[in-house]
């Protein structure tokens, strides 16, 4: 099969397309044709020799290391225990990595039937942004209907994610974005949109709360972000930490945080073991999954590239221009 295989760390000239064998799914996993994948800040950071993904599924040690997180795809060939899916099933999900190819290997019930309203196409920029802001929302951070979130870089794929599940569980959602994407995030659902460079985020947030603060802050960015999270936090609120985009040190003043009785939460999918990653792709089935047929949710795509224009489509990511997903076409 082809896949983009990372011998090398670096710029995206170290990004090259070439022929591996195939992974042999295990017993309870499947085999799957990826039609398409999306791009993730990890996968630059998997790039640089920042972020190493797990040992990939299906192949023996050593792997080549295949980045990718997440996929829409058909399924080709089931492990001998694997009951709930069959071939030819069209299935998303997350991985710990190998998207970047056109196979992967899966257990089965770390997939998701793909909306009757979403094409296989598409459905690529749902699972790891939508699974990462209803996990860090909602399960780890509480939002719940009349509650208020503060998401950083709302138009990105979690932001827009992020977004739309908070308005669809009847939550208020703040969230900062640059002065071209504000219109962009206004049209998902944001109640407020700050640019960041300009106006000053915890002024926003506490003017829009009535000066209580926000229940729950999403954050990407860490950094200088963190102490400025506590300040736009209500007391008992909960900042959930999901990206280091600004850093990812910095002085905390805990002269802040202990008043607010708050709590900060570290959070990443990928290293996760997987029978949490199972819990987490289940739950999001049974309670946001149906929302994308209701027309509640949707995914959002900016662009479209192919598995040869790797290298093009990370650039992109890097210069911060997309608003939602940037997707992989990899098969027909």
């Amino acid at each position: 099969m082809r896949a983009v295989v990372l011998n090398e760390y670096g710029d995206t000239d170290v990004l090259r397309v070439v022929d591996v064998a195939d992974p042999i799914a295990g017993p309870e996993e499947v085999l799957v044709e990826v039609v398409a994948t999306a791009l993730n800040r990890a996968d630059l950071l998997q790039r640089r020799g920042l972020y190493p993904s797990p040992p990939l599924a299906g192949f023996p040690v050593p792997a080549p290391e295949i980045p990718g997180m997440e996929f829409a795809g058909r399924v080709i060939a089931l492990g001998e225990r694997v009951s709930a899916l069959k071939v030819g099933d069209e299935i998303m999900g997350i991985v710990g990595g190998g998207a970047y190819a056109e196979r992967l290997v899966v257990h089965e019930r770390q997939t998701m039937p793909l909306p009757g309203s979403v094409s296989i196409r598409d459905a690529a920029a749902i699972p790891e942004v939508f699974i990462t802001a209803f996990d860090a929302l909602v399960v780890q951070g509480g939002l719940t209907s009349g509650r208020t979130a503060l998401v950083h870089a709302g138009a990105s794929g979690v932001g827009t994610a992020a977004i739309q599940i908070a308005k669809a569980i009847g939550a208020r959602v703040i969230v900062t974005a640059s002065a071209g994407k504000l219109a962009a995030c206004e049209t998902l659902g944001a109640d407020l949109a700050i640019d960041y460079a300009t106006a000053d985020f915890v002024e926003g947030a506490l003017g829009f709360t009535g000066g209580e603060g926000v229940d729950v802050v999403l954050d990407v960015i860490g950094g200088d972000y963190v102490n400025r999270n506590i300040s736009a936090l209500r007391v008992g609120g909960r900042i959930v930490q999901v990206g280091t985009m600004g850093g990812g040190r910095t002085d905390v003043n805990i002269g802040m945080l202990l008043p607010k009785r708050a709590t900060i939460i570290g959070t990443v999918l990928r290293s996760r073991p997987i029978e949490e990653k199972i819990a987490i792709t289940q739950r999001f089935v049974a309670e946001m999954l149906p929302l994308f047929d209701q027309g509640r949710l949707s995914p959002v795509i900016d662009s479209r590239f192919s598995l040869d224009d790797i290298a093009s489509a990370q650039s992109a990511m890097e210069s911060n221009a997309n608003t939602g997903k940037i997707l992989i076409e990899v098969c027909d």
